[in-house]
């Protein structure tokens, strides 16, 4: 399947907004957040900081009447600067460009199934800046295998799960985590699109370099087509 196709499908799995973190708020509560190169205001704040990243958050939906903030899909950050896991010397290998949709809200808050699926794999990837507690989830729709990939969780979110194990769309499948276990992040779940999984158990890149941007961005298309937030 192309990357076209691929990314159509995945936009024709959904007419309207599908939630995947708590119901209670609604699409109205949603509001953009640029976390990129671009944004001067990150300039002004310690990102190495994850209280100080997670108070720039809440003042930014303060400020906009929001109690969810969204976005990051193939967005250039500096925010990974901090982090040797995604850092490297030479500007083409440094990972900085995003893979994900980054949905900002309350550790705790309820993280749920956007389709059906079942368990693929779990792991707590516990590299400074990496995701922390993850779930991978695996999707067969019209004889279509793809993946779904939930970070930042918390520890208890893959407590007692095994492969295999089946949701509903709109299941609570996880919580989001605090920056103690979620790689040193304010709370927020990055929720990423995987075509193929290629062998990765709990684990796949959210973070891309230049030199591989144009595979990921064709294997990981982005989770808005889906969401429609």
């Amino acid at each position: 399947m192309t990357h076209t196709s691929f990314s159509e499908f995945i936009k024709n799995l959904s007419q309207s907004f599908i939630p995947v973190v708590d119901t209670k708020f609604s699409k109205e509560n949603y509001k953009f957040i640029d976390l990129s190169l671009n944004n001067a205001l990150l300039k002004s704040i310690d990102v190495s900081s994850s209280n100080a990243f997670e108070a720039y958050i809440n003042n930014y939906l303060h400020t906009h009447d929001a109690l969810v903030a969204y976005g990051g899909y193939n967005e250039k950050r500096g925010i990974y600067n901090r982090s040797e896991h995604f850092n490297q010397q030479d500007p083409e290998t440094e990972r900085n460009i995003h893979l994900g949709l980054d949905v900002w809200c309350d550790s705790g808050t309820a993280v749920l199934a956007p389709l059906a699926g079942k368990v693929h794999s779990f792991k707590n990837n516990k590299n400074f800046g990496d995701y922390g507690p993850t779930i991978i989830l695996e999707h067969s729709i019209q004889d279509i295998t793809f993946f779904t990939l939930y970070g930042h969780l918390s520890e208890n979110s893959i407590k007692n799960l095994h492969e295999g194990k089946s949701f509903v769309k709109g299941d609570v499948i996880a919580e989001l985590g605090t920056a103690e276990v979620n790689g040193d992040y304010a709370p927020h779940l990055h929720f990423q699109i995987i075509k193929d999984m290629q062998g990765n158990q709990g684990d796949y890149p959210g973070v891309s370099n230049k030199i591989h941007l144009d595979f990921y961005l064709e294997n990981c298309p982005d989770p808005n087509l889906l969401l429609k937030i």
